[in-house]
């Protein structure tokens, strides 16, 4: 199945929630409320991930500053002299793992923090994830934000440089 990405839309809030559910333990998983007001934060950042089923996967990111960290569970708070593409969640429908979509998701933001202006990207890692993101270039960076702390034990701060 052919998967495209565009702008995450208040209308997908449903298949978000179903999503995290799948992929998150209760203590990891965001309420409604604050899912739509990040979509309205980054509007223009907020990816999803769409095959003929529907959507399969989501990218929730914003731009922020290097070095914060978006507490777990609080609202997004772009930042007007932004310097990194902050990527708070990324995660696939367990029918769509394999297929390349979280790839074509980062492509996009990439692309977006590019024409942005940029320079880096940042995210917290979870759930044994720092393969992955390694594999995308990203390198483990020491961080004194209290926000890493709302976070499971083993999360880490990962930076992307250029963006």
């Amino acid at each position: 199945m052919p998967v495209t990405t565009r702008l995450l839309l208040p209308s997908d809030l449903d298949a978000v929630l179903r999503i995290q559910a799948a992929c998150y333990p209760p203590a990891m998983q965001e309420p409604a409320a604050i899912v739509l007001s990040r979509m309205a934060a980054a509007c223009g950042t907020c990816l999803a991930g769409c095959d003929d089923d529907g959507l399969c996967g989501y990218l929730f990111a914003y731009p922020s500053r290097l070095g914060l960290v978006t507490d777990l569970g609080a609202p997004f708070s772009p930042a007007q002299d932004a310097d990194t593409l902050y990527l708070h969640d990324l995660a696939l429908d367990p029918r769509a793992q394999g297929r390349g979509i979280a790839r074509a998701l980062m492509a996009e933001a990439l692309c977006l923090a590019g024409t942005m202006g940029l320079g880096h990207s940042a995210l917290v890692s979870v759930q044994d994830s720092t393969r992955f993101w390694h594999a995308l270039g990203y390198r483990i960076t020491s961080t004194r934000d209290a926000g890493l702390h709302t976070y499971p034990p083993g999360a880490v701060y990962m930076v992307r440089t250029p963006a």
